[in-house]
């Protein structure tokens, strides 16, 4: 990992501080007979205005006690990656292209354990006779829910850090997952709800702006909104995640933008796509990058492990196979990425809301590999329950 280095000067002596005041005196008799050469100022970013009628909320879900809040972020045009001349930029943040992006809500916090905890109780109560088996054929009108975590590293690694519990944000699930809970968290409201786009998010993180970060281009500054590799030490020495909110939000209101969890988005991670649209202005959906491969995945804003370079606005983590490394079965769960510590996500909801077969777009399957794993899950299942027959609910 690359780390920020700070370097101390070495002492002056009176001598040579003398001989370089008289050569600075003459430097600047000699540029007085130039003309003088004037730099603007930075142009100052303004935060793109609210329209009155888009408020905060608070959101409810039928049955539990918990909420969570959303935040207005109206609709404008983003500069999508970075500049040749940003420090320790990657090649895959450019070229830069504008997107138009429609105003949105977006979760004031990452989602957390005591809601994401609900969604996947949903797994057990299906096998207590709860719920019922629903043919492949129709499953894109019903939701899936994850299978319990086999990974024996990840809960006691999990409890390390402060486990499942709370205001911490959830983790490690798949986008696979995090779709489909948000296809569940719309059912439970009865508003629309999905994953945010790679350039809806890099909207809200920008908030207006167009430096490294959204307070300026001085990574000294990250320690006051972020959580990350430096500052996220736990007491027992590990690094770990932290609970939502304990740093300073964005203009717009949005806190742990930046580190605590990566956010995932819906897009593939594409190292050309941004090529296609260089110096052009597009509308979101030509910008979105629709998945059609398992991986690489891509999340957004960096975590608690990543160094503050990747924690940038334009920053792109590419999540591979390899995230999902340690799951011992075969085939490989479409629902939990073993290694993705540091992988969460935060919700959204639009204000125009999309047609039906664009909402499934959204919540679905959407390449052949995770479909056949479904398929074969789906069909274990109902066999072992035409078997020993569904279990008497508790």
């Amino acid at each position: 990992m690359t780390r920020l280095s700070s370097k101390r000067s070495n002492p002056l002596s009176k001598a040579w501080l003398g001989r370089a005041a008289c050569a600075a005196l003459a430097v600047a008799a000699a540029a007085a007979a130039l003309p003088l050469a004037v730099s603007p100022a930075p142009a100052r970013a303004e935060t793109p205005a609210v329209p009155a009628d888009m408020k905060p909320f608070t959101q409810s879900i039928v049955g539990l006690a918990a909420t969570f809040d959303m935040v207005p972020i109206p609709g404008g045009t983003v500069t999508v990656g970075s500049p040749e001349s940003e420090k320790k930029r990657n090649k895959a943040e450019g070229p830069q292209f504008d997107v138009e992006v429609e105003p949105f809500y977006m979760g004031k916090y990452e989602m957390t354990w005591d809601i994401y905890n609900e969604y996947l109780a949903q797994y057990p109560i299906l096998g207590e006779g709860k719920g019922k088996t629903i043919p492949f054929e129709k499953q894109a009108d019903a939701v899936s829910y994850p299978t319990p975590i086999y990974d024996i590293e990840a809960g006691p690694a999990l409890q390390r850090m402060g486990g499942r519990e709370g205001k911490l944000p959830a983790v490690i699930m798949s986008q696979f997952a995090a779709k489909q809970f948000t296809k569940w968290l719309s059912a439970k409201t009865g508003r629309f709800y999905r994953l945010p786009t790679e350039a809806e998010w890099e909207f809200a993180a920008r908030a207006g702006t167009k430096t490294a970060y959204f307070f300026g281009d001085d990574a000294k500054k990250l320690d006051d909104y972020a959580w990350h590799y430096d500052n996220s030490a736990l007491s027992d020495g590990e690094v770990g995640y932290h609970k939502v909110g304990g740093k300073k939000p964005n203009p717009f209101g949005l806190y742990d933008i930046y580190g605590n969890v990566a956010e995932i988005v819906v897009d593939q991670y594409d190292d050309a796509w941004y090529a296609k649209f260089a110096g052009k202005k597009v509308g979101w959906r030509e910008a979105l990058r629709w998945p059609d491969s398992q991986y690489p995945r891509l999340a957004r804003g960096g975590g608690y492990e990543s160094d503050v370079e990747n924690c940038r606005s334009a920053a792109r983590q590419k999540i591979t196979v390899n995230d999902n490394k340690k799951d011992p079965q075969i085939p490989k769960s479409p629902y939990w990425w073993t290694e993705g510590f540091s992988i969460g996500f935060r919700v959204v909801s639009p204000v125009k809301e999309p047609s039906a077969e664009e909402k499934n777009k959204f919540w679905n399957v959407d390449n052949e590999s995770t479909a056949d794993v479904l398929k074969r899950d789906r069909e274990i299942r109902q066999l072992v329950e035409e078997i020993t027959g569904p279990k008497a609910p508790k």
